[in-house]
């Protein structure tokens, strides 16, 4: 007895026919008319492309100064990787663990699985590990939390502009260049585009062998 696959609408729970509209195209349910579907044109190209851009960013981001602080003719430079240390070194290693976490580990982990996945569906390269990785990185989105990271460091800046002067590192611009390509990067992904032609790719190799 063969097992008849059916998808739910997310809206009214109507049981549907799993959608397979082609890019550029919609699917919507026959009853709420609720989006179920709508692969997304370029989406494997683009997210390529932010994902090298992200790699590239990610290294001036961890490494460079972000801000430098002046206090009495002493001058301080701060990094996302100092500032762990800093977090570590006053015992509050539970906060330091949470922000190598969050900031550097979990968002490098997330750009360099989005560059494996869409560089081997962007070259039509199959790989067992394909599923695994898309997977992967669908769970960590939730983890990679620069934005967070991002509004701590702007409370840092208001607090201490009256008490010191600022002087902003080109590791700053290249964290908020990030900022944005890990944002650009979350819109471009399109999950069930992604799957579906990791679902091609498996096909077609498998009928290769």
């Amino acid at each position: 007895m063969s097992r008849i696959e059916l998808d739910a609408c997310a809206e009214c729970d109507l049981l549907l026919t799993p959608a397979r509209p082609a890019v550029g195209d919609k699917a919507r349910c026959p009853r709420c008319g609720y989006l179920l579907q709508r692969p997304r044109k370029q989406s494997v190209a683009r997210t390529f492309a932010l994902s090298l851009t992200g790699l590239i960013l990610i290294l001036p981001a961890n490494l460079l100064p972000l801000v430098g602080i002046k206090v009495l003719g002493n001058t301080r430079d701060g990094t996302l990787w100092s500032g762990v240390l800093t977090l570590y070194r006053e015992d509050m290693w539970a906060i330091a663990i949470l922000v190598f976490l969050s900031s550097i580990l979990f968002p490098l982990i997330n750009i360099v699985l989005s560059v494996l996945v869409s560089g081997h569906l962007y070259f039509r390269r199959p790989n067992r590990y394909l599923p695994y990785w898309l997977r992967w990185l669908r769970h960590l989105e939730e983890w990679a939390m620069l934005e967070v990271y991002m509004l701590g460091i702007i409370v840092a800046c208001v607090k201490l502009a009256s008490m010191a002067d600022l002087r902003f590192g080109f590791g700053l611009y290249a964290f908020i260049a990030l900022l944005i390509v890990n944002a650009l990067l979350a819109s471009c992904l399109d999950p069930y585009l992604f799957w579906r032609r990791i679902e091609q790719l498996q096909h077609k190799h498998r009928h290769e062998n």
